[in-house]
């Protein structure tokens, strides 16, 4: 697979990242790796965008699409242990619709089935364009100008929706169009949680409703997708497993941590904070693109 750990190639100008070329994968690159996954996989601002950027301006080179999927795992078992109740209820009551009429008329059963359609669309997805995605996809044009794009349109949906439609109100046309909104974020940049909360708000959703939805709809096209890269991350010249162990740990600590604060932050603000955030941070990345500190592949 061609975006492992592996050594960047010397460059003629630019900037070999702030911590100079690293030749093997060290425990401060997997810490901080960690770290940035954690603090940014919930948020609307996309943590593969991140970690691409991080990578690249204090290691000289990709950590790769692999070290993403597998680290998410960390973040995913945060929202699995969060939403523990939430998850096992849904589940059960999933299961007792297949026997009871009763049940199947109910809002969770169809919330339910919502989360198990709305995770085919990047399913689907990922596994045709996979290549894209590990390779032209990864460039940081393309990854600032999603951070900018992508932020317009949260704070476009966040002016414009309505906000008056709670999870449990939710159609199944909603829960399609927010499986396809999950599926973009399979291009660095978008946000997984930043298309889905902006389906969302177009939608009419509040921003509470939206926010949890896209944690439910993350879990299982992320942890399949971790499983299935799992084994590519260790290949070559990347990670030990210990380095990926703590790595992941770090990931989920983290992440729990930024679950609870999004769920407080969205009852009370407006997303405009990740909105100006996004635009800022893809325009900074533009103007070191162009000056040639850094490399877009």
């Amino acid at each position: 697979m061609r975006d492992r750990l592996l050594p960047a190639p010397p460059r003629e100008n630019g900037l070999p990242g702030l911590l100079g070329t690293v030749r093997a994968v060290t425990w401060l690159e997997v810490i901080v790796l960690g770290v940035v996954q954690g603090l940014t996989e919930f948020l609307p601002i996309s943590s593969s965008a991140h970690l691409r950027i991080v990578s690249e301006v204090f290691f000289g080179r990709d950590a790769g699409a692999a070290f993403t999927a597998v680290t998410q795992l960390g973040t995913e078992a945060a929202v699995i242990v969060y939403f523990a109740r939430d998850i096992g209820h849904l589940f059960m009551t999933w299961v007792r619709g297949f026997r009871s009429a009763a049940v199947r008329s109910t809002p969770d059963y169809r919330i339910a089935w919502l989360v198990i359609i709305g995770t085919i669309p990047i399913g689907v997805l990922g596994v045709l364009f996979e290549d894209t995605i590990q390779t032209a996809a990864r460039n940081l044009w393309l990854i600032a100008t999603t951070l900018v794009l992508f932020g317009l349109l949260l704070g476009l949906a966040e002016r414009m929706g309505r906000q008056r439609v709670e999870l449990q109100q939710m159609k199944p046309a909603d829960g399609i169009l927010l499986g396809f909104a999950q599926a973009m974020a399979l291009i660095p940049g978008v946000s997984r949680s930043g298309g889905t909360i902006t389906a969302g708000l177009f939608l009419g959703f509040t921003r509470p409703a939206a926010v949890r939805y896209s944690f439910l709809l993350a879990i299982p096209a992320v942890v399949a997708s971790g499983i299935f890269q799992l084994p590519d991350v260790f290949a070559g010249d990347g990670p030990t497993g210990a380095q990926m162990v703590v790595a992941t740990v770090i990931a989920f600590a983290i992440g729990f941590a930024s679950i609870a604060w999004l769920l407080r932050y969205v009852e009370r603000h407006s997303v405009y904070l990740f909105v100006w955030y996004r635009v800022a941070l893809g325009a900074l990345l533009f103007v070191a693109l162009g000056a040639g500190w850094l490399s877009a592949t």
